[in-house]
C-alpha cells in the first residue's frame, strides 16, 4: 500500500463528517483498490477497470473527497458487476421470488462492519452476486470464516477468483450455490443481506425460517440489511442500532434467563 496515497486520501477526508474509525477504514480501501492490479476476467467481465482505476488514482491528487468517492464508487460498482451474467432459469427464479439484481451495497455497510466482525466471527451474504461485498469484509476485518450463497454458478466461479486476487485465504471462504430460499444462518453471527427475495408471496417463509433461526442462535447476531425486509418478522430482542434509509443494522439483546 502506497504510503504517498494513504497521506493523500487521509488529508483529503479530514473533514469528512464519518467518525474517526470509518474514515480509517475508507482511506484503507481506496488505499488498497489503488494498488490492486487488474482482476481475473478483465476482459470478459470488467473491460472498464483499467480506464476507472486510473480516473480513480489520479482523483486521489485533486484533495476533492466528492471526486475521490465518486470516482471510488465508479470502481467498486463496475467490480460488483450489476450486469450479472444469469441463465434464463437463474433469473427466472430470482423474479419469482423477487430478489434484487446483483446490486452493489454501497460503501457504509463495509465501512460499519469493522464494529461488529471478530476474529472468530462467522458473516453470511446471501444472494451474494460475486461476493464483492463479503469478500471486503473478510480483506478488511480478517475472520474465521465468510459464507457466499449465490444461485448463479458463474457469479460464484467469478467470485472465488476474486477472492485469489484479493489474497483471501481459501479457507476464509464458503462458497455455496444454491437458491436462498433453501439456504440456511445457523452458527452465523453476522447477516448481510440485500433484500434477496420478497417478503411476501413465497418469501415469506423465507424471513419467517430466517428470523427464527436468528432468534434461536446462541451467538450474539448482528444483522445488517440493506433495503430491509427483516424488521416485520423478528422478535422483540432484535434491536435497530442503525439506520439511514438505506442500511437497517440490528443487534440481539440477551434472553432475560441468560
Amino acid at each position: 500500500m502506497s504510503h504517498a496515497v494513504v497521506t493523500s486520501l487521509t488529508a483529503a477526508f479530514e473533514s469528512d463528517e464519518r467518525p474517526a474509525a470509518e474514515r480509517e477504514r475508507l482511506v484503507r480501501l481506496m488505499a488498497l483498490f489503488a494498488d490492486l492490479p487488474p482482476p481475473p476476467d478483465v476482459s470478459d467481465h470488467f473491460p472498464r477497470y483499467a480506464e476507472l482505476q486510473r480516473e480513480f488514482r489520479d482523483s486521489c491528487r485533486s484533495n476533492d473527497p466528492e471526486q475521490i468517492e465518486e470516482r471510488f464508487l465508479e470502481l467498486y460498482a463496475h467490480l460488483h458487476m450489476y450486469e450479472a451474467p444469469y441463465t434464463p432459469e437463474e433469473r427466472r427464479r430470482v423474479d419469482e421470488t423477487g430478489g434484487y439484481w446483483s446490486h452493489a451495497g454501497g460503501l457504509s455497510p463495509i465501512l460499519k462492519a469493522g464494529d461488529w466482525l471478530r476474529p472468530d466471527s462467522v458473516s453470511a451474504d446471501l444472494g451474494a452476486g460475486n461476493g464483492l461485498q463479503g469478500l471486503l469484509f473478510q480483506k478488511l476485518y480478517p475472520h474465521r470464516r465468510t459464507i457466499q450463497v449465490e444461485i448463479s454458478s458463474t457469479m460464484v466461479e467469478i467470485g472465488m477468483r476474486l477472492q485469489r486476487w484479493l489474497d483471501i485465504p481459501d479457507d476464509r471462504v464458503e462458497w455455496v450455490v444454491g437458491d436462498v430460499m433453501s439456504a440456511s444462518v445457523k452458527g452465523t453471527d453476522f447477516l448481510y443481506l440485500y433484500r434477496p427475495v420478497r417478503p411476501d408471496g413465497p418469501g415469506r417463509a423465507f424471513y419467517e425460517r430466517i428470523a427464527a433461526e436468528l432468534d434461536g442462535s446462541d451467538s450474539d447476531v448482528v444483522i445488517f440489511s440493506i433495503a430491509d425486509c427483516l424488521r416485520d418478522f423478528l422478535s422483540p430482542r432484535f434491536e435497530v442500532f442503525y439506520s439511514d434509509g438505506h442500511l437497517t443494522c440490528f443487534k440481539k439483546t440477551p434472553s432475560p434467563d441468560s
